[in-house]
């Protein structure tokens, strides 16, 4: 678990603009993750829309919380916010939020009362009193969900109430992170899908936010997309089917004015009879008491009448699930004119002309990359079997974006791990478009993991090395990702690192030139010579690529 924070002075008082910068900027970073977030939804129903719902009942609470009397003060912003996000929550997640915000407003009171108008008090109570709030709301709480992350975050909260308030606030996310990490080992649901909750991703952005405006600098998180963990996944054989998935066709949300709270038990009964995921909360305001419903049904309409036996309804919302996934879907994809391609990620003009020589589609990286830009060139190919060759230029967890975002009924994507141009290379010239897919697939990794590479890059302040430290100015050898050859200029580090790759064999050797040699031309004529002299039996070939991150490339086969 993360450690204490450090103790210190405690805030005499909350300003309530305090709180409204905090759900701004909860809103905002919500919205700034929600692709992210509907991504990692898979629990309890993988209809992707977690993030969407979470950021449109943050930004109803934020939008109140503006909207107060200028004068207001804390207990009138925080019942605001809370009455705003359960009149508008959308889905389980923003009814889950709805009662983080509804226990801060609830933890405003208690601090009137005590006379106690501290952040820890508002902060740490008010996730207290939220977490509890949540999982009376929720018909079958599990571990591994928002509810653990929250749980987890208002203990945190509560162990670091006698510190200064960005501490404590830091030590809550820092909680809350820590026990998204864990959920995978807690649901299988999420395990098997190679995902965190969603619902506990976000929740960690109302956290980091509170850290955000308290100190002015953000918590930087990893991109949660796909399984990043390590430690015992749930028991669970393959083929066994996870709990979390509903037979329920239907989601049913309203709100509920006028009723009893003996009437609502008896309601989350009955919901729970004709269908689940079941979620009552309520806001507790002085206004009277409004209930916001939500259940996944196959009978819409007995739901819906159900509540209003129970009192006046409003705000009505049903959405079929499998309407969803085809809006989601789109429009049926006709089938691909083209039978296979292959897509390289390049550096450097003469690099993009060589791969579109040899019947690539080239996405250029030299001024930045997206991995929607690969995304839409894989789609731009129009192929029913896709070949993609990111040349180290994607981190894995991009390449899962692309995959993602590129893969469909009708298209398959394969991904070569080349780390280098020269390596793709090597992959392309075993390239056979009249081969079985997954026979040239292999064959092309087969090339590519045979190309010994190294590059040969100039270093612009001190470093230390596997060589020795080197200066400003001086030339790197490196082998894969391992800097063995410092030498004075481009032509010495080049023979030196030729030596260094020869001297476990080879016949081929390809150089891939970068922009600092096309005013240089009397390296490749060095190498040439050395090549000859030192090499006599082994093949040389040099292309002028034009890439400014390397003075050249090495591939050796």
């Amino acid at each position: 678990m993360p450690t204490t924070a450090q103790r210190g002075d405690r805030s005499p008082r909350v300003n309530p603009q305090l709180l409204r910068d905090w759900a701004r900027a909860s809103a905002d970073g919500l919205v700034a993750v929600r692709t992210e977030i509907n991504d990692l939804n898979v629990f309890p129903i993988p209809d992707s829309d977690t993030g969407s719902n979470m950021a449109f009942t943050m930004g109803a609470a934020a939008d109140a919380a503006e909207q107060a009397e200028p004068g207001a003060d804390v207990a009138a912003v925080t019942r605001a916010m809370a009455d705003a996000a359960v009149g508008s929550a959308r889905g389980n997640s923003g009814i889950i939020l709805s009662q983080v915000l509804v226990g801060v407003a609830d933890a405003a009171v208690v601090a009137e009362t005590e006379n106690d108008q501290s952040f820890a008090q508002l902060f740490a109570g008010g996730l207290a009193l939220g977490s509890l709030a949540a999982v009376r709301a929720v018909s079958d709480p599990r571990e591994g969900t928002v509810l653990t992350v929250l749980r987890q975050a208002a203990a945190a909260a509560h162990d670091n109430s006698e510190a200064a308030p960005a501490d404590l606030a830091r030590a809550a996310a820092e909680a809350a992170a820590d026990a998204l990490e864990h959920t995978p080992e807690q649901l299988a649901e999420l395990a098997y899908a190679g995902v965190v909750d969603a619902g506990g991703r976000g929740m960690l952005v109302l956290l980091d936010a509170m850290v955000l405006v308290l100190t002015g600098v953000a918590n930087r998180r990893r991109n949660y997309r796909g399984l990043l963990i390590e430690g015992a996944l749930p028991a669970q054989r393959a083929d066994e089917a996870c709990d979390g998935s509903s037979d329920m066709d239907f989601e049913v949300m309203y709100l509920l004015d006028g009723t009893a709270d003996e009437r609502i038990g008896r309601l989350r009964d009955y919901l729970a009879e004709i269908g689940d995921a079941v979620v009552i909360v309520g806001d507790s305001s002085e206004a009277g008491e409004r209930f916001s419903v939500h259940v996944h049904t196959n009978d819409p309409g007995k739901a819906v009448e159900a509540g209003a036996v129970c009192g006046a309804i409003s705000d009505v919302r049903i959405s079929c699930f499998a309407l969803d996934a085809l809006r989601l879907a789109g429009p049926d994809e006709p089938l691909p004119r083209h039978k296979r391609a292959v897509v390289v990620i390049a550096k450097g003009h003469g690099a993009r002309d060589l791969f579109a020589e040899a019947g690539a589609a080239v996405v250029s990286a030299d001024d930045g990359l997206s991995a929607e830009a690969v995304a839409q060139a894989i789609r731009d190919t129009d192929a029913a079997h896709v070949v993609v060759m990111a040349n180290g230029e994607l981190a894995s967890q991009e390449l899962v974006s692309v995959a993602a975002g590129a893969r469909s009924t009708q298209r398959t994507v394969v991904f070569i791990p080349t780390l280098s141009m020269v390596q793709c290379l090597s992959a392309l010239a075993v390239h056979d478009p009249g081969e079985e897919a997954d026979v040239d697939a292999y064959a092309m990794a087969e090339a590519a993991a045979g190309t010994r590479w190294g590059s040969v890059r100039r270093v612009t302040g001190q470093l230390m090395t596997l060589a020795g430290t080197s200066e400003p100015g001086d030339m790197l050898g490196y082998i894969g990702s391992d800097a063995l050859v410092i030498g004075h200029d481009p032509l010495a580090a080049t023979t030196a690192l030729l030596d260094l790759m020869l001297a476990t064999g080879g016949e081929l050797i390809t150089i891939l030139g970068g922009a600092l040699l096309d005013d240089q031309p009397e390296v490749i004529v060095g190498v040439q010579d050395h090549v000859r002299r030192v090499y006599p039996g082994i093949e040389l070939t040099v292309y002028p690529c034009g890439q400014a991150d390397s003075v050249l490339q090495v591939g050796v086969e």
